[in-house]
């Protein structure tokens, strides 16, 4: 009886000295965080792109044994083409692996967010996540009044007629906005098709509220069947898969010597000509995330 006892605890101190996420008695759930502006980038900064994640995604997707894979999203959008690759990209590896994704919206999953958001088979937003955007948006400026007024003259050289359509140092033209606008009825047709496909009978509300570029809280969300539940990550998938599920964050290796590199590059120089555009660019994205309170 000795014996016995003795050769269990030898086995428990043997499976306690291997990694949670490897043992078999071990529910695994493998999590990948998207954060951030999608397909925008600046020199100091990169932006979330499939490039970006891509490998992380992988990753998770191979962890053996995986119940699930869990996506953190915290993103105001960005990018429409990003934003379908990443999406596409996840349910690939779904179908391709047969594993379930279950995704989590953390400050806001909106406009861009929320369509990777769809790519999962489950989503789970706080209470008070900013959730939908399901629109598109463009924007730019308008310079060449202010070039007239400090005596600059706009030189441009094209070959096309349209080649400089929409030049916010050049007076706007109706007939370009009306292009533009054309192209993103295309765009907001694909986005509303995605998640008509993804969410299907789940929606509960009407159509022109849903897809009219509006977003919610997390709890008007669920009303309207943009997310499944309620919740956070760690609270949900102890209780769904137990409590000792283990959750491993999965990023993107990088070598030591392309960490160095990167540690090197992300040195400030003012008297770069990237500094000016990474100032604007930073200005942009604070502009994107305040129109969503954050």
């Amino acid at each position: 009886m000795a014996d016995r006892f003795t050769s269990t605890q030898f086995v428990d101190a043997l499976r306690s000295l291997v990694p949670r996420r490897f043992r078999r008695d071990i529910p695994v759930v493998p999590v990948v965080r998207l954060t951030g502006i999608i397909g925008f980038s600046t020199p100091l900064k990169p932006g979330l792109t499939l490039a970006s994640c891509a490998r992380a995604l992988d990753r998770a997707f191979a962890v053996t044994r995986a119940h699930a894979v869990a996506l953190a999203i915290n993103s105001p959008g960005g990018s429409a083409v990003q934003s379908h690759l990443i999406f596409k990209r996840v349910r690939a590896l779904s179908e391709e692996k047969k594993i379930p994704v279950i995704a989590f919206v953390e400050d806001v999953a909106a406009s861009g967010g929320y369509m990777i958001a769809c790519a999962a088979d489950e989503i789970v937003s706080d209470v008070s996540s900013t959730v939908g955007s399901i629109g598109v948006v463009g924007g730019s400026f308008g310079f060449h009044r202010l070039l007239e007024k400090v005596g600059v003259e706009r030189r441009l050289y094209t070959s096309g007629e349209h080649k400089a359509m929409l030049d916010p140092f050049l007076p706007e033209k109706q007939e370009d906005v009306e292009r533009l606008k054309t192209i993103q009825k295309e765009v907001h047709e694909m986005f509303i098709a995605l998640v008509k496909s993804r969410r299907g009978g789940k929606l509960a509300g009407v159509e022109s509220t849903l897809f009219s570029g509006e977003f919610w809280t997390g709890s008007r969300a669920l009303e309207l069947g943009l997310v499944d539940r309620l919740g956070d990550l760690r609270g949900f998938l102890r209780e769904r898969f137990g409590e000792k599920v283990a959750m491993p964050l999965i990023s993107s290796e990088r070598g030591f010597f392309r960490r160095r590199l990167a540690a090197v590059g992300a040195t400030v120089d003012v008297g770069h000509p990237d500094f000016a555009e990474s100032i604007v660019s930073a200005l942009e994205a604070r502009a994107l995330w305040a129109r969503y309170g954050l």
